[in-house]
């Protein structure tokens, strides 16, 4: 089964491939056409990924994160979140790989098959990271919406956690 899942992506880009050979595509010139559209889009996502990326490493750094994990963990506690995870949800709309290393802290920690690790579990793989999503996507967009937009993704991410957190327990 494994074998498998191993040349899925493999066996598309064979596909893909010999699709465009059949259809007479020129692949080459497809290919640079592509290449060159990218490198605009790159250019102007850039400054809002390494701010986001900036703004995650200084809050760490400065110790802000710290403090405002337990300025919230009273709030978590009251909706029935566990307090242990506040710092992973407070790193995961910020930072994926933050918020991995900060799971795998939880997970040894408290053991794979505690409540604490379900719920982090849970909230870690039903989240996205909303600022970097936000950068990407409003760095291409016309309509620049971003602080609405950014309030009901956190809003829905906060109430995604809490959801888990009630079905975790009946699991």
């Amino acid at each position: 089964m494994n074998a498998i899942f191993a040349l899925t992506v493999p066996l598309l880009f064979l596909f893909s491939f010999g699709f465009a050979l059949f259809r007479k595509v020129k692949l080459y010139d497809s290919f640079t056409e592509g290449m060159k559209r990218a490198i605009p889009l790159v250019v102007s996502i850039f400054p809002y990924i390494a701010s986001v990326a900036m703004l995650t490493k200084l809050l760490e750094a400065s110790g802000l994160e710290t403090q405002i994990t337990q300025a919230i963990t009273p709030a978590f506690s009251l909706f029935g979140v566990p307090t242990e995870i506040a710092p992973l949800l407070f790193i995961k709309p910020l930072s994926g790989g933050g918020a991995i290393s900060t799971l795998t802290d939880i997970l040894q920690r408290y053991g794979a098959d505690s409540y604490v690790a379900r719920c982090a579990c849970v909230a870690y793989g039903s989240s996205e990271t909303i600022f970097y999503i936000g950068a990407v996507y409003f760095a291409g967009s016309k309509r620049k919406k971003l602080p609405l937009a950014l309030a009901i993704s956190v809003f829905s991410y906060l109430a995604s956690v809490v959801l888990c957190c009630v079905l975790c327990r009946f699991m």
